[in-house]
């Protein structure tokens, strides 16, 4: 059983999903279509600082950071340039969902801003990988719904 309040909870939930997508972007880059290089490397830092920044404020919240897992499983093997785009959608996919469950639990206007921001930009990112993937419509109307 969990010591966390709901917005505690939802920071390390979004932080494990930022840790997950970190991993995922990694196995995207391998495989991707090298004309995407530039757009991997971009999301992969968006990423990267959004971890940071939830390790900040899990930190002053005086929450104990949990550590990344050494590896991450794929939720489908990952050969080719469209199955790392499908990746590079699935985390982004990911990364919505946990930042619309913490919008949903944050009793500060603060967290619920940096909920409501780290959501936007995985629903924007989300959008770009449906296009290249074909998807129509590429953006939905709330993203992060499970």
């Amino acid at each position: 059983m969990s010591d966390l309040g709901p917005e505690q909870q939802g920071l390390v939930d979004a932080l494990e999903a930022e840790y997950a997508a970190v991993f995922a972007y990694g196995v995207v880059a391998a495989f991707s279509n090298p004309t995407r290089a530039d757009l991997v490397a971009s999301n992969t830092a968006a990423h990267r600082a959004r971890r940071d920044a939830t390790i900040d404020a899990l930190q002053a919240a005086s929450v104990t950071v949990p550590l990344p897992d050494p590896a991450y499983a794929s939720p489908f093997p990952v050969t080719d340039a469209v199955s790392a785009t499908r990746l590079a959608a699935q985390a982004e996919i990911d990364t919505c969902v946990a930042w619309r469950s913490l919008i949903e639990r944050s009793q500060s206007g603060g967290t619920r801003e940096m909920g409501v921001q780290a959501l936007t930009d995985a629903a924007v990112r989300l959008a770009m990988w449906q296009q290249i993937l074909g998807v129509t419509p590429s953006s939905t109307a709330f993203p992060g719904q499970p």
